[in-house]
């Protein structure tokens, strides 16, 4: 199969592209032959590696991914061969004590699909039956593919671990990359008053489409946290969404007593200083989470597919050009999600 491989960490130039040897399904999973992946920071972390990340050579990455059942394993009943389906990259044992409670992101033994295991920058991959969620013929496979990862992800931040309900206030940092988006679409959805922190006039103005009501350009005013206070009547929002990490100080003073800051990622850094007064003394919750759990993506799937939510789309590339879409995504430069096509 023809597929997109490293085998060495380093820069976008370690990616290959090449043949690789089909997967064959074990019992429990099923193979899909992939017709849509689409791009993740994620990507970018696992090519460049990092202190004790343990993958087996040569490397095919990518987490989302959508396309037809081709093979079961052999314990496989509930699907056939042709079904479309989207891929969930979460992939739980289902026999440890948080996959048996609903808890799968939790799992013991996690694995996250082209971090741990082989991924969608290729025409087939081996997940388990579990993985998989049916889609109608009239939606397409590069909608799917596009809101599977950052969709439940946001979805269990927001909904199921931040408690948003209709009414409170929301700051998005970050206007134009898939999670936020898809946080704004969510929090819109759930009747909360938005505000979205870019870089641009234009990632403004796809926070501003997506359902943000207020922006904020921080190349205008790096202290961005003080305008949000003004908006607020010096009161603060209820959740700050703040997946870079190195932006923790801004989003604490940003919070009003009692606020939430939720945080899926760290694409401004891992390590940083946080000033502790601003937790005990306006009573906040720091709120992280991987992913979500099955019942998660089946709900925020079921919303994709009713065009309740859709995913913001940047470019489209073919799959031998992912060394493009790569730096594409590395610079900042995507508005929405990058996807690529699978000959």
């Amino acid at each position: 199969m023809e597929a997109i491989y490293f085998e060495q960490h380093g820069a976008v130039d370690v990616l290959q592209y090449g043949e690789r040897p089909v997967p064959v399904p074990a019992d429990d999973e099923v193979l899909v032959r992939l017709r849509v992946a689409a791009l993740n920071n994620l990507d970018l972390w696992v090519r460049r590696g990092w202190p004790g990340m343990k993958i087996t050579y040569p490397f095919i990455t990518g987490a989302d991914g959508g396309g037809e059942v081709v093979e079961l394993g052999r314990n496989v009943k509930k699907w056939q061969v042709s079904d479309r389906v989207v891929i969930n990259p979460n992939i739980g044992c289902w026999k440890c004590e948080y996959c048996q409670t609903g808890f799968d992101n939790r799992c013991q033994r996690w694995e996250l699909l082209g971090e741990h295991r082989n991924g969608t920058y290729a025409q087939y991959v081996s997940v388990p039956a579990e993985n998989l969620y049916k889609i109608p013929d009239d939606i397409d496979f590069i909608t799917v593919a596009a809101a599977a990862l950052v969709y439940q992800t946001t979805w269990h931040s927001l909904i199921t671990r931040g408690k948003l309900h209709a009414g409170e206030s929301v700051l998005v940092v970050g206007a134009s990359g898939g999670v936020n988006t898809a946080s704004i679409q969510i929090a819109k959805l759930s009747g909360a008053v938005i505000y979205a922190i870019g870089s641009t006039k234009e990632k403004l103005e796809l926070a501003h489409s997506c359902g943000a009501d207020y922006l904020i350009n921080r190349t205008e005013n790096e202290e961005w946290y003080k305008e949000v206070y003004q908006m607020t009547d010096n009161k603060g929002v209820d959740i700050v969404v703040d997946n870079v990490g190195t932006t923790f100080d801004q989003s604490l003073r940003s919070l009003r007593k009692g606020g939430r800051l939720l945080t899926v990622g760290n694409t401004g850094g891992a390590k940083f200083q946080i000033d502790n007064r601003f937790i005990f003394g306006k009573h906040i919750t720091i709120i992280g989470s991987t992913m979500s759990p099955k019942s998660d993506f089946k709900r925020v799937m079921d919303l994709v597919v009713e065009g309740k939510l859709a995913p913001v789309l940047d470019k489209t590339y073919p799959l031998q050009d992912a060394k493009i879409a790569q730096t594409r995504l590395e610079h900042g430069h995507q508005m929405g999600k990058i996807t690529l096509l699978i000959p």
